[in-house]
């Protein structure tokens, strides 16, 4: 009888202090996929998911897929979206099978729970003690002991922008293939640093998360361990276990490898520890560097708001740098996605060829940066409308369905503004090719977003400037007020000791 695998996914980075609720409709178009329509959408796409399936299906086996729940980052999640997605995976073990793979992010925190995935992991271990659970996570994950201890094995993304998740579940799902063979018998160990580190320095592309991400690439190629993961952590969260995690996955029949892997996690946790100011983002001014920008004379220029991003929990309606740019008189720019229901619905009115006079962006408040909500004034021609929906041919994501909601585009002569109805992380030129705009021909492109834009905006680039706007997902650590982190965590704590916890 061939065997048989639950596949899901539960995906969602919470930002504690965005004022936006995540309810269960947002993890998907309308809520979760389930069944053959999560199987026929995500299948052949650049997700763990994706490469779950691909595994079980070169496998042989037979899979079923409860759940396939996506949300962008935003605030807590609601008890009822958590309980409901949960209990749906569940009830799907409690039917029977060989295994369990699961594509989790790694940082999801709810109205009732810190650790969402821990808890599901740890409510799956309690239903089939001896079930072998597979997990691909973010590299953003915020690594607990409940994580480790019930899960058989972990793996995570081991880039940023996250071009490798379909890989990831392949990692996994191929470890968790040997296990079942009677190959290996998985054991993870695992460890942390007290590092809140920047998302805007802690990609592993660059220094000082290169070199750390590589060594462990290179000891699961070498068989060092069965699978090695890097995990810079996600700043904008107020939660006990925050921090720079390293997780391994040994090979317990393999003499000698439970040595091995306590020497390379501490060793890689040693080595990022010794880096940690390097860590630490130091940006300048808005005003300075929109006008280092508007000296640079040829395009496309990449201007990336990461003060309001959407992949780490922004409203993506804050309109601070657009403002700056347009005080500057910056030309040639294209910017957005902006989400503003209201104008998408008056450009929608109004008509293409109509010229409008509205106002865009700033609906939402930020009580926890003490934020108001600030709209800005624009006159401009509608010049498109569309339903904001394209396949992602860039290389994250790649084969996606993007759905932006009902987008519309204001030009005002010296910006063309692309307005949608919902938010979404500007990975891919599609935001703007799809409503007739090439942003390779401009001359300035303002995006929101952090490291994600790289994947398909850095090829098209001729400069990158990084602007420091308003929002919840600004790099200034100094401006959140965090009550429940650890202590000591550097670099709140100046002298904090090299170990937060004891590692597995």
């Amino acid at each position: 009888m061939p065997r048989r695998f639950v596949i899901a996914s539960m995906l969602h980075e919470t930002n504690t202090f965005s004022p936006l609720s995540t309810p269960l409709t947002s993890f998907g178009p309308g809520g979760p996929l389930r069944g053959a329509q999560a199987v026929a959408e995500l299948a052949d796409t650049n997700y763990a998911i994706g490469g779950f399936i691909g595994v079980a299906r070169a496998a042989g086996a037979e899979f079923s897929v409860p759940l396939a729940a996506h949300a962008n980052p935003s605030g807590l999640v609601t008890r009822q979206a958590y309980e409901t997605m949960a209990a749906a995976i569940l009830d799907e073990i409690r039917k029977g099978c060989d295994a369990v793979m699961l594509d989790l992010h790694g940082a999801m925190v709810c109205e009732h729970l810190d650790d969402g995935e821990g808890e599901l992991l740890a409510r799956i271990r309690a239903l089939a003690p001896g079930l072998p659970v597979a997990v691909a996570l973010d590299f953003h994950a915020q690594i607990t002991r409940r994580m480790a201890v019930n899960a058989t094995v972990i793996t995570g993304y081991r880039t940023y922008p996250h071009v490798d998740m379909r890989l990831t579940g392949e990692r996994a799902g191929r470890t968790l293939l040997r296990a079942l063979a009677g190959e290996v018998r998985p054991v993870i160990t695992w460890g942390r640093r007290p590092i809140l580190s920047s998302t805007l320095s802690h990609t592993p592309s660059r220094n000082p998360m290169k070199d750390v991400m590589d060594r462990a690439i290179a000891a699961e190629a070498a068989g060092q361990v069965l699978n090695a993961s890097v995990f810079g952590g996600f700043p904008q969260a107020d939660i006990p276990h925050l921090g720079l995690s390293v997780v391994l996955v040994r090979d317990a029949l393999r003499e000698g490898a439970a040595e091995t892997a306590a020497a390379l996690r501490e060793s890689l946790l040693d080595q990022a520890w010794e880096r940690r100011a390097d860590f630490m983002y130091r940006g300048e001014p808005l005003a300075e560097s929109i006008a280092r920008a508007r000296a640079m004379t040829e395009g496309p220029v990449i201007l990336v708001d990461h003060g309001d991003n959407t992949a780490s929990g922004g409203t993506q309606d804050v309109m601070s740098v657009l403002e700056e740019v347009v005080r500057q008189g910056l030309e040639d720019v294209v910017a957005g996605p902006f989400c503003d229901p209201q104008a998408v619905a008056r450009m929608i009115e109004s008509g293409i060829g109509a010229r409008v006079h509205l106002e865009v962006g700033g609906r939402v408040d930020m009580p926890a940066l003490n934020l108001q909500g600030r709209p800005m004034a624009l006159s401009g021609t509608v010049r498109a409308i569309t339903d904001g929906e394209f396949v992602v041919t860039g290389p994250m994501a790649t084969g996606a369905r993007i759905r932006m909601g009902r987008t519309a585009v204001l030009d005002t002569g010296r910006v063309q503004v692309v307005v949608s109805e919902g938010r979404v992380e500007p990975h891919d030129l599609g935001v703007f090719t799809h409503c007739g705009i090439d942003p390779r021909r401009k001359r300035y492109v303002l995006i929101k977003s952090r490291q994600h834009f790289r994947a398909g905006f850095e090829p098209i680039a001729r400069h990158i400037v990084e602007c420091q706007g308003l929002g919840v997902t600004a790099s200034d650590i100094a401006l959140f007020d965090y009550r429940r982190r650890p202590r000591p965590l550097y670099p709140f704590e100046m002298d904090t000791r090299p170990t937060d916890s004891p590692p597995l």
